[in-house]
């Protein structure tokens, strides 16, 4: 019983949803069932998948981050461009994107924190001032083509594996990214950050510094861009489009992981599993075929169900949670879900103190 109600919670859901999705995907394209294409389908899920796992840390802390797409398009010209065809500007190249997605972050989490600007607008602005720079850099039209070994990162990997033949880099790269991220979310700074979106007041009274936890959380976000940005390049090539609309992908699969808009409940996994769905969607869309035109459309319906059904689960399980008081000594049963928004002003104090000393 307990299975069934994880599975249908709106974390666990998406689970479900997307078991469904690769069965019918797969009666549908029997070919997809081949362990190849199973593998190219995760190398076109991995940029949306890290797009989402940086938004995942700026919704939990109560905040948006609408600058995640043209931020790409702006990091892909900078390859595009800086790398051109000498393959020893390729690591000096990654780190000038790295500072600058560090930069963008820093200046987000500044201006939401200490200005007071609402996040919504703050990256709203970043996102329409990078994509202005672009288009005047660029003319709109697509320039430069970087070295074929910096395109490599997001095209190659391993050939002639037994089983899947093929282990594409842009795979790796997404486990790393899932299991750094996993790991921050064990960390203080995970666990501020979950505070802050569950009741900022009380993190703020704790002693936490939630300016700089809010602020780390936005430049995770922009590092996730440029790590997705890398891999673009070598999977969709350099124009003045790449990227455009990451942020409200990013956004519908963090929703449909189960990560309240607001802040304070998630799970980064269902946030990772939420991409996922929304790309097998999409293929299933195109294999049954309907018009790619609609995915704006089908994307803000799933926004809206996502949203509305966790407010209808959460709120019936606040209604027919225990009413009579706790026997003394005796912790109260927490509810499904609430390990993500157990954060407590005494462990955000933990998670300063922990901060101060390093």
């Amino acid at each position: 019983m307990r299975f069934l109600k994880a599975l249908v919670s709106p974390r666990g859901a998406v689970f479900l949803l997307l078991v469904i999705l690769l069965v019918a995907i797969m009666l549908l394209n029997p070919n997809f069932a081949e362990p190849g294409q199973i593998m190219r389908y995760i190398q076109r899920v991995a940029p949306v998948a890290i797009v989402a796992i940086g938004q995942y840390f700026v919704i939990i802390a109560g905040e948006f981050d609408l600058s995640q797409g043209s931020l790409i398009t702006a990091q892909v010209i900078v390859a595009g461009n800086l790398v051109g065809q000498d393959d020893s500007r390729t690591v000096p190249v990654l780190a000038l994107m790295i500072v600058l997605g560090l930069f963008v972050g820093l200046v987000n989490g500044l201006l939401t924190t200490l200005l007071k600007v609402p996040s919504f607008i703050v990256t709203l602005g970043m996102k329409l001032a990078l994509l202005g720079l672009v288009l005047w850099w660029t003319g709109g039209a697509a320039t430069g083509n970087p070295a074929d070994s910096f395109r490599q990162i997001g095209r190659g990997g391993l050939r002639d594996l037994p089983v899947i033949d093929f282990l594409p880099w842009s795979v790796l790269v997404l486990a790393v990214w899932l299991a750094l991220g996993i790991w921050t979310t064990k960390r203080p700074l995970g666990k501020l950050l979950i505070a802050i979106g569950d009741n900022a007041r009380a993190t703020r009274y704790s002693g936490a510094r939630d300016w700089w936890v809010t602020t780390r959380a936005f430049m995770i976000s922009s590092l996730s861009a440029t790590v997705s940005a890398v891999l673009l390049v070598g999977y969709a090539g350099v124009h003045p489009s790449v990227g455009r609309g990451y942020e409200f992908v990013a956004i519908t699969a963090v929703v449909l992981g189960g990560v309240v808009l607001g802040g304070g409940r998630g799970w980064i996994v269902a946030a990772v599993a939420g991409a996922f769905v929304l790309e097998a969607l999409f293929l299933l869309l195109n294999i049954a075929g309907v018009p790619s035109s609609l995915r704006d459309a089908v994307q803000g319906v799933i926004i809206i169900a996502a949203v509305a059904y966790s407010g209808l689960v959460f709120r019936s399980r606040r209604r027919s949670g225990p009413q009579t008081p706790p026997s003394p000594g005796k912790e109260p049963d927490a509810p499904d879900g609430a390990e993500e928004s157990s954060a407590t002003p005494a462990l955000a104090g933990e998670g300063a103190a922990h901060n101060n000393r390093s």
